[in-house]
């Protein structure tokens, strides 16, 4: 599997340029697994080649799209935050990615997800970036009381959940509860809710 190197490390702007014709072309989603790098080639009118020297394979490709895209959502998502609250933000996440237009790129998530597991180190840029949303969370926790490192557990594992769920129903569709936001939430008043006296 090839290197995926950062845009620094590429000629950035001839990637970069490749990454905006790819995105152009698969708008929200993603190239499914099957499609071959020569295909995708032909899609966006380029050649398999310049495909294969700046991504170094079909997974790269998924994984640079798949930052680019997450990155443009945290965007927006950001904004919300600045003005919401931590359950604001969780319900915001929820919704951008359980619409039904997300699940190509939610099933491309996974699937990258798994080969960085066995290979983090081939997909350095997207593994680092899949960490923002955590950080805003913990932030907006720590806003609203919490010390840094509650705040960190909490956001770790929301996180966690709303990526337990996603992967859940990529695997079963519709089996995932209509409650699953207000189920996420209670986990954060369990782990925030003062503990009683354990001498009383």
């Amino acid at each position: 599997m090839g290197m995926i190197l950062s845009t620094s490390e590429r000629k950035g702007s001839a990637r970069e340029r490749l990454l905006a014709r790819l995105l152009d072309a698969f708008g929200e989603a993603l190239p499914p697994p099957e499609m071959s790098l020569r295909e995708i080639a032909a899609r966006i009118e380029t050649s398999h080649a310049l495909l294969r020297y700046h991504f170094g394979s079909l997974p790269g490709v998924l994984a640079a799209m798949l930052t680019a895209q997450r990155s443009r959502d945290n965007e927006a998502l950001l904004e919300a935050a600045q003005q919401g609250s931590f359950n604001d933000f969780v319900a915001a996440i929820w919704r951008a990615y359980t619409r039904p237009e997300q699940l190509s790129r939610t099933r491309g998530f996974f699937y990258v997800v798994g080969l960085a597991a066995h290979d983090p180190g081939d997909f350095r840029e997207f593994v680092e970036s899949i960490g923002d949303l955590t950080v805003t969370l913990s932030s907006l926790a720590e806003r609203e009381g919490l010390g840094a490192e509650e705040a960190r557990a909490v956001a770790g594992v929301t996180v966690a959940a709303i990526r337990g769920l996603l992967l859940q129903e990529v695997l079963t569709p519709g089996t995932r509860s209509e409650d699953a936001v207000p189920l996420i939430l209670s986990m954060k008043e369990a782990r925030t809710v003062p503990r009683s006296d354990p001498e009383r």
